[in-house]
């Protein structure tokens, strides 16, 4: 298993100097129980890649009132069932978000995939194609919904990480989500992210215990990418619809989403795809009618 930190997440700079590149990284932030952080966490690691320069598209599954734009305070007006419909264009749906952050709201876009034609297929992905500002990350926050399944956005992206809190429902969730993505679709690569964790040793007490019963059972090492504890500044950052780390920036809250940022930035590519933009859309697609599969242990 892999512990980072910031001495080791400095020295992968050199040894992955070659794999960096100008494509854009897609991952899914995603985990097996409501109420671990997903969207938290995807909006810090966000605003913790835009310190970076990093250009951050944010894919948002989840309806309102509990997604991205509502925490940022964003409004959003269209969803990509517009462009897919050709009502809007698709720079029409993205919302600027602070920064170097912009939010593609997709719950019912995402729903529609699986009934488009060849044609619309290829008006999508060239829509993607289209996008006149490099995107350096996607970052996708999942749905979970009242049957807990598999969603074709996991098993298009690059990487996926799973976040967990620590309770024991969030565990088993977070179990269960590997062993499918792992024994249905060959997924092997999973970063975890131990989010709410009342101490430091508390957090890796929990990620080595997590990692050892998916080595002994599922035969793979999942990688640690990082965590954070309890803290009150995440709540006030909410009220506030800011990014805990651009609001507090030196806090330990915000220092622990940077040193995520840096384990995503330069730990090796394992699972690399090609890096376009519309080449994300097109995997999303193909992952799109693949069966759903409800998580069981």
């Amino acid at each position: 298993m892999t512990n980072f930190s910031h001495d080791q997440a400095a020295g992968l700079r050199n040894l992955v100097a070659l794999q960096t590149d100008s494509s854009t990284r897609v991952i899914t932030v995603t985990g097996g129980a409501k109420g671990v952080g997903r969207t938290e966490v995807t909006v810090n690691l966000a605003a913790a890649l835009a310190e970076q320069n990093k250009r951050v598209l944010l894919i948002d599954e989840n309806a309102y009132p509990h997604n991205i734009c509502t925490r940022l305070g964003l409004k959003a007006r269209f969803d990509l069932a517009h462009v897919i419909r050709q009502d809007r264009k698709l720079e029409q749906v993205i919302v600027p978000g602070p920064d170097n952050i912009f939010v593609l709201p997709a719950q019912r876009g995402i729903h529609a995939l699986t009934g488009l034609n060849r044609a619309d297929q290829q008006r999508l992905i060239t829509s993607f194609s289209q996008i006149t500002e490099p995107i350096d990350f996607i970052l996708i926050d999942t749905a979970m919904n009242a049957e807990t399944q598999v969603l074709p956005l996991s098993l298009a992206s690059e990487q996926v990480m799973v976040v967990i809190s620590g309770s024991a429902v969030s565990l088993t969730g977070a179990y269960a989500l590997i062993k499918i993505m792992n024994r249905e679709y060959a997924k092997r690569h999973f970063l975890v992210f131990i989010n709410k964790a009342e101490t430091k040793l508390i957090a890796q007490n929990v990620f080595e215990n997590f990692a050892c019963i998916v080595q002994r059972y599922l035969g793979i090492s999942p990688e640690f990418a990082g965590f954070t504890e309890l803290d009150e500044k995440i709540s006030q950052s909410r009220r506030l619809c800011r990014p805990a780390l651009s609001l507090f920036p030196d806090s330990q809250t915000g220092n622990n989403f940077r040193l995520l940022a840096e384990n995503v930035l330069y730990a090796p590519r394992k699972d690399y795809f090609n890096g376009l933009v519309e080449s994300f859309m097109q995997r999303l697609i193909h992952t799109s009618h693949l069966s759903m599969t409800n998580l069981t242990v």
